[in-house]
């Protein structure tokens, strides 16, 4: 066994959430974003002027002398700043005419409560009695504290006295209350030997992800996280304002955003677990990182596009594999053409794809799933020369495996629950 020292991000419940307790994390959160929107006009008007997106460095420098600046702790105010930099940048290098710039905070006359992360010296942990203390901003200190005291709880699972340091605390607005996000350096046992099998990944739209280990095949399909993001979004239209998203619209997609990252935490826990349980030692994972500039799918197309999170579920599968001493090798599924390419001949044909599932070779007549056809394909980047042994039918008809709703965890199709 050897030690890993990683980052997790730890969630926990305020346990204290009474009126005055609650009022200051409210003021401390629109305060936020009323940081935010001073640093988004004035970013707007630099660009303007100058046509360049001014550097956090000189953001920073500016916003120092904005009164608002005081209202948090200084290095909160300035996560805020580098929040916004960092957004402004994402944007321009997307280089898409389409694509909006970070908006202001607000929701009508009102500003919304932001994420506000207290650094170093904004925060003071007491594990023993599971209380943080939050430092407020100058123009926020009163003759009463200069500080919010919240206790949480993290539940039984985890206990932040066995972790190696606390680096992060964040106070999160969900919708309909506030709780703890604390980030955290851990220390993990794994394995120092990993298995020699290698899988390949492959992420989807419909299906969620295509497992191939070469004799086993696995398959999620995305059903659960369509119909949620159908709901949600449903919800969120006929809610909508003349000044902006309602209360309602706002809680209906932090309520998708919730449940989708719960999902994704799901699947990737699972996928990991199965390929750890195969003697697997390194992971080959699809990252259709340039699909979304090479090609127009249509309005309905782009939309899912736009809401399909792999970059997160890429990183979910790499931090859990790492915990299980699996290493995990980003292929670009696209300059590859992964999906269009017969895993087992290797002729590459548009016409494979007999439909949205299938995969039928015009050269040697492999009927496959399109989806493991790909995911086989990327475990081949790892292991040139894989295993072909395909005559168990494995690629056609794969292990099919379902996020049940009713225990929020992915089992075999047959132990869900219909």
């Amino acid at each position: 066994m050897v030690d890993l020292v990683t980052t997790r991000t730890i969630t926990a419940a305020l346990t204290n959430d009474r009126e005055g307790v609650v009022r200051d994390l409210d003021s401390l959160g629109r305060s936020g974003s009323k940081i935010w929107n001073v640093a988004r006009w004035t970013t707007s008007r630099i660009w303007d002027e100058t046509g360049e997106i001014p550097d956090e460095g000189p953001l920073k420098s500016y916003m120092k002398n904005q009164g608002c600046w005081n209202d948090l702790n200084a290095q909160s105010s300035q996560a805020i700043v580098e929040e916004l930099a960092g957004a402004f940048h994402s944007w321009f290098e997307q280089d898409d005419p389409d694509a909006n710039p970070p908006g202001y905070r607000k929701h009508g006359d009102q500003r919304p409560r932001s994420t506000i992360t207290f650094k170093e010296d904004g925060f003071k942990l007491d594990t023993k009695h599971q209380q943080v203390r939050l430092s407020k901003g100058k123009n926020l200190k009163d003759g009463w504290s200069d500080f919010i005291l919240c206790e949480y709880d993290t539940g039984p699972d985890i206990d932040l006295t066995d972790v190696e340091a606390v680096q992060q605390v964040r106070i999160v607005w969900t919708g309909d209350h506030w709780e703890l996000h604390f980030v955290c350096k851990v220390v993990i046992n794994t394995d120092d030997t990993s298995g020699e099998k290698t899988a390949g990944v492959d992420l989807g739209i419909c299906n969620t992800a295509a497992v191939s280990v070469g004799d086993e095949t696995l398959l999620y399909p995305g059903n659960a996280l369509k119909e949620d993001a159908h709901y949600f979004r449903q919800q969120e239209y006929e809610t909508e304002g003349t000044d902006g998203p309602s209360n309602h619209a706002e809680w209906a997609r932090q309520k998708k955003f919730r449940r989708q990252n719960h999902f994704l935490h799901a699947v990737s826990k699972d996928i990991v677990a199965q390929c750890a349980d195969r003697g697997v030692g390194t992971i080959a994972v699809g990252h259709p990182e340039n699909i979304r500039r090479e090609e127009d799918w249509g309005r309905h197309g782009n939309k899912r596009l736009h809401d399909w999170a792999f970059d997160t579920l890429i990183h979910q599968i790499e931090y859990k594999a790492e915990e299980r001493g699996i290493d995990v090798k980003r292929v670009d599924e696209y300059e590859l053409a992964t999906s269009i390419t017969c895993c087992e001949c290797g002729m590459k044909a548009d016409a494979n794809r007999v439909e949205r599932g299938l995969y039928v070779c015009e050269n040697c007549e492999l009927v496959a799933n399109s989806d493991l056809n790909a995911a086989e394909n990327m475990r081949a980047t790892v292991t040139p020369n894989p295993s072909r042994d395909r005559s168990n039918g494995c690629l056609a008809q794969p292990a099919v495996r379902l996020f049940d709703k009713s225990t929020g965890q992915v089992a075999p199709q047959e132990q869900v629950r219909p």
